[in-house]
């Protein structure tokens, strides 16, 4: 039986499952917006093998995300976190990385 093709879901989260793979060692930060902004520390930390289940259960809830891969300016090719910015309805546009970082890769999903 064929294998079936991904959702659009899991094409949105696959660079994520991607480095998980490659870099097992690598945490997700977890931001949490509301009508107040986005707080300057994360709420908690994930393992790698948590990020895709993390975010797949609350998109599928109906919240948005922009996920980023972070790197130290001082070494720009190397992934050392993954950023993710939740947020439900009209909540604040997540800001961007603070100084001292730089973006590898990002996206946004927004709930239908």
């Amino acid at each position: 039986m064929p294998k079936p093709d991904p959702t659009p879901l899991q094409l949105f989260l696959a660079p994520l499952a991607a480095l998980a793979r490659k870099r097992p060692e690598i945490e997700a930060l977890v931001f949490w917006g509301d009508a107040d902004g986005w707080p300057s520390a994360p709420s908690e930390a994930l393992e790698s093998e948590e990020v895709t289940f993390y975010a797949e259960g609350l998109l599928e809830d109906g919240f948005h995300l922009v996920w980023t891969i972070a790197a130290l300016d001082s070494t720009p090719d190397l992934p050392d976190h993954i950023r993710l910015q939740f947020w439900q309805d009209d909540g604040p546009a997540p800001d961007a990385l603070p100084k001292g970082w730089v973006t590898l890769d990002s996206r946004r999903w927004t709930a239908p």
